[in-house]
């Protein structure tokens, strides 16, 4: 499976390609901001990442693709425990 195939299971969005190239965008930021969080060398390859850190990135594409604005207005938000910061957590490089 690809990405975006994985993504789109994720949103739960069948055949339509009418946003495979937002879509495909969101995956690269999730994958960027990803990399920066966990502290690695090089750009993260989606296809190379254990379950964990896939998990991770489809959570914050998901994020970054329902929210496309920087402020939300009137809505109520809560971090989901065993979210985004717990999966990355075990894969962070800690450097002083």
């Amino acid at each position: 499976m690809t990405a975006l195939t994985d993504f789109k299971g994720q949103l739960n969005i069948t055949d339509d390609e009418a946003d495979d190239a937002v879509l495909t965008r969101m995956i690269t930021d999730a994958l960027d901001h990803t990399g920066s969080a966990i502290g690695a060398d090089a750009q993260l390859s989606y296809d190379e990442l254990p379950g964990g850190l896939r998990r991770a990135v489809l959570m914050l594409a998901a994020h970054f693709f329902e929210n496309r604005e920087a402020v939300l207005v009137g809505v109520g938000t809560n971090e989901l425990p065993f979210g985004y910061a717990d999966l990355i957590a075990p894969h962070r490089k800690w450097v002083f």
